[in-house]
């Protein structure tokens, strides 16, 4: 399935493909992904703590996973630019790093903001279900929202692709 997320970044990549290539996956399948500690020591043998800049990219309990290595990768002395949640719905998301939140419809957006919204966030609308978001990211419609410093939010109506590959970008 990360295969299929990575091709459905790459299709909405404009240009930038090279940064999407450029992703060091966790082994799922070697390692629980919920586990910030495996998720943590990976890092820790691939990357260096003082050079590297980490961005998260984190599905359903994976999040949880995500959310505690990035923890320790700061307090280890690493930069975390930021930490991308794709419906982690239940997940209590704080940091002192950018937070952003997708969610495959509209309550899980609405009730995960209850345990902190993230600096955007996404919902698909109209609903998809759960592994979609994941798999298909390119074919995901949905809202995404950041708010601005006045108090408003700028809305925007794209894919759950194009709104990860903006994240990456900026």
């Amino acid at each position: 399935m990360t295969q299929e997320f990575l091709s459905g970044l790459q299709r909405c990549d404009s240009g930038n493909v090279g940064r999407v290539q450029q992703m060091l996956i966790f082994p799922s399948h070697e390692y629980p992904a919920y586990s910030a500690i495996h998720i943590l020591n990976y890092l820790q043998r691939y990357l260096t703590l003082m050079n590297t800049s980490v961005t998260f990219i984190s599905f359903s309990a994976g999040v949880v996973g995500a959310i505690g290595a990035a923890w320790g990768w700061q307090m280890l002395g690493g930069t975390v630019k930021a930490l991308v949640a794709l419906d982690g719905w239940g997940v209590p998301l704080y940091g002192t790093f950018p937070i952003h939140r997708l969610s495959h419809d509209y309550f899980t957006h609405w009730s995960s903001a209850l345990l902190g919204s993230g600096d955007s966030r996404f919902y698909a609308d109209p609903p998809v279900e759960h592994l979609k978001l994941w798999e298909q990211p390119d074919s995901c419609q949905g809202w995404g929202i950041q708010p601005l410093k006045n108090g408003r939010e700028w809305r925007r109506y794209l894919t759950a692709a194009e709104f990860v590959v903006q994240l990456l970008q900026d």
